[in-house]
């Protein structure tokens, strides 16, 4: 079902601080124009962690209502409150959402059975599809493989995962531990190739906000056995991905990136601040070295 690129879309916001809709339906216009499989709003990338309540799922509806079955539309519902998760997933699949994107409960670090018990308890209240969320990076906790097999055994809903641990090798690990139609997704753009030779089928990714039809390429490309084309299109684009790796944290470089391409503004929501002057220089020469500007 997910097989494909995914676009963990960014949000973007107005002078006032708030959501800039009509920005937010040209960029995902401009994602299913150039190929890409479906879009992934109000995830880490779209700030959900600073929208309110109100504001997240009327994002959802947006990406919905614009998306108009070009492609998926996996809303992200996760929080480390189940009772908020299963709200925002009834609520997004109220609004016509295809899937949902469940990121491991951060701050609160439930043991293995407490997120089995969270992850069950979301599958039982809605019939939405759902993609796990496995970011240890940022959660502090990882959902380990025994886990996640129970949940694919237990839950026929929960369908996937996107790992964004950055080890290649738990691909292998899931896809041993996992049902043959148990999808993997890679949720770091620098590591979609490896990914994709360990068995992922896919990405989440931040770049294709900017760079839609090369990461759908990629993805296409792979899907297809063409790995020399693949390979191509990775080699082209590393240094971007390294730089939106390395330059900030993640969503910060991304909407920097889309306000030098002229696509949204760089604002964010505090607790984020905008990269300084320097990084965006830096940032700035990347892009032009690749026609992007």
């Amino acid at each position: 079902m997910f097989a494909g690129a995914h676009t963990a879309l960014v949000t973007p916001f107005s002078d006032k601080n708030t959501v800039d809709t009509e920005s937010f339906r040209k960029i995902i216009d401009e994602q299913f124009a150039a190929g890409i499989s479906g879009v992934v709003p109000v995830g880490t990338t779209g700030e959900s962690a600073t929208l309110s309540t109100e504001e997240h799922r009327r994002v959802i509806e947006l990406a919905v209502k614009q998306t108009a079955k070009r492609g998926l539309v996996i809303a992200g519902t996760g929080s480390n409150s189940t009772h908020e998760a299963i709200d925002l997933t009834q609520a997004a699949e109220l609004a016509g959402a295809d899937a949902a994107l469940l990121v491991t409960p951060y701050y609160n670090k439930p043991s293995q059975e407490g997120l089995f018990q969270h992850y069950r308890a979301i599958a039982e209240s809605t019939a939405l599809p759902l993609m796990l969320y496995s970011i240890p990076g940022r959660c502090h906790i990882q959902l380990e493989v025994d886990t996640v097999a129970r949940l694919a055994e237990t839950c026929p809903s929960i369908r996937a995962i996107k790992e964004a641990g950055g080890v290649t090798e738990r691909v292998r690990q899931l896809k041993a531990g996992l049902p043959d139609d148990f999808e993997v997704l890679c949720g770091d753009d620098g590591l979609t190739l490896d990914f994709m030779k360990a068995g992922a089928v896919g990405v989440v990714s931040v770049a294709s906000n900017l760079i839609p039809g090369p990461i759908a390429d990629l993805v296409k490309a792979m899907l297809n056995g063409n790995l020399g084309d693949a390979e191509a299109v990775h080699a082209k684009y590393a240094e971007l991905f390294e730089a939106f790796l390395k330059l900030d944290t993640n969503p910060v470089p991304i909407k920097a990136a889309m306000a030098l391409a002229g696509k949204c503004l760089p604002k964010l929501r505090l607790p984020m601040v905008e990269m300084p002057d320097e990084k965006v220089s830096e940032l700035k020469v990347t892009l032009s070295s690749l026609g992007l500007l």
